[in-house]
């Protein structure tokens, strides 16, 4: 590894497992250890029949569940969904005046179509859609891709990987312990470093998720925006408290989680009101019982990924997971960034074959390297 490594450009993608349409896409220059300049940002939409076929992917994922050969739709599904990346890649750099020679590596993390944990009779099998040999060619640059196949293969969780980037912006921010950082995704997940060498990092229970399912199918939208409806109900305390003996909430960490681990069936009978703010305490609750889990509980929370535009969250992280909790934005990082700047990072890193997972974040035996390279 050489030591005297310069900070490149790099370009990293996200997409979630909450399809909400759109591709985030982010440059970020780094050396894979600080970051020394966040670069554009956008989100680059995905036509409505990509969405269709993504929808009918996981869909069809969901049946399949590792048993077989895998269903057509995947490289159907992996194709059209790498060439609209490749596109919406181009289209950044060239708007910031750059060309793709002048980009170091594409973190390229593909869609998630199914992700299993690991038990302790098994390992655990993950699948994200993404051809990084077809970037590259579309691209003519270095491409990284498949992050999670290798910490899976040796027994880790797959998941979060985002702890390394967490660690790089906490080095810039609060190195104390105190300060821990949560993104609220389709699932929630929690990174805290004490500054020194001990990074732990799981996810926490649901987060978006079974909001947005249960939103759906009540027929209100795509989400409950603001968290009005959520705000407007009053939490079903008896099922909250049910809700809370699940036992993954309680067992140690490395843990994972699969968007569909924790469903809107845990809101079954309630008004939509009463639905929404229960299952909006239920995320904020379990975070609190993580925070439990934690060598030392932190006293703020830095709050990255869709959840904390919803106020009703942020109020519960308060009130019920008794933690200060502080936007993104409030600290000078770009809360809708973060994931897409965490594989441009995460991509650099891989270049330079430093360890992307390690046993307290994946549970790996040992901090591994991950992400192939195309190119």
């Amino acid at each position: 590894m050489a030591e005297d490594f310069k900070p490149v450009w790099a370009v990293g993608l996200m997409t979630g497992t909450v399809l909400d349409g759109n591709i985030d896409v982010a440059m970020l220059k780094t050396d894979g250890v600080s970051v020394s300049e966040f670069g554009a940002y956008t989100l680059a939409p995905y036509p409505q029949s990509t969405r269709d076929l993504l929808e009918e992917t996981l869909a069809v994922a969901r049946k399949w569940n590792f048993e077989g050969e895998e269903p057509a739709i995947f490289s159907e599904a992996e194709e059209v969904l790498t060439r609209a990346q490749s596109a919406a890649v181009k289209a950044l750099v060239e708007e910031q005046g750059l060309t793709m020679d002048e980009i170091g590596v594409v973190g390229f993390h593909g869609q998630s179509v199914l992700h299993r944990a690991p038990t302790k009779t098994r390992i655990g099998d993950t699948r994200q859609l993404g051809d990084g040999a077809l970037m590259s060619d579309l691209l003519g640059c270095k491409v990284a891709y498949d992050f999670r196949t290798a910490d899976v293969r040796a027994g880790g969780q797959g998941a979060p990987l985002s702890a390394g980037y967490h660690q790089a912006l906490l080095r810039g921010l609060d190195t104390s312990g105190e300060t821990a950082v949560l993104n609220l995704g389709g699932v929630a997940n929690v990174t805290w470093w004490d500054g020194a060498d001990r990074l732990i990092a799981f996810d926490t229970g649901p987060a978006n998720a079974p909001i947005n399912d249960f939103i759906k199918q009540n027929g209100l939208g795509e989400m409950d925006r603001d968290g009005k409806l959520a705000l407007s109900g009053t939490v079903d305390e008896g099922r909250l408290s049910r809700l809370l003996e699940h036992p993954y909430l309680s067992a140690p960490y490395p843990k994972s989680l699969d968007r569909f681990d924790f469903l809107a069936s845990m809101a079954d009978g309630l008004d939509p009101e009463t639905g929404a703010a229960t299952l909006t305490a239920f995320t904020a609750s379990a975070v609190g019982k993580a925070l439990d889990l934690l060598p030392v509980r932190p006293e703020r929370l830095i709050v990255c990924g869709g959840g904390r535009r919803n106020p009703a969250i942020m109020a519960m992280l308060e009130s019920r997971a008794g933690v200060k909790a502080d936007p993104a934005e409030a600290v000078g990082w770009r809360g809708d960034a973060i994931e897409a700047e965490c594989f441009a990072f995460l991509a650099v890193r891989s270049l330079r074959n430093l360890p992307i997972s390690f046993p307290t974040t994946t549970g790996v035996p040992q901090p591994m390297t991950g992400g192939k390279v195309a190119g």
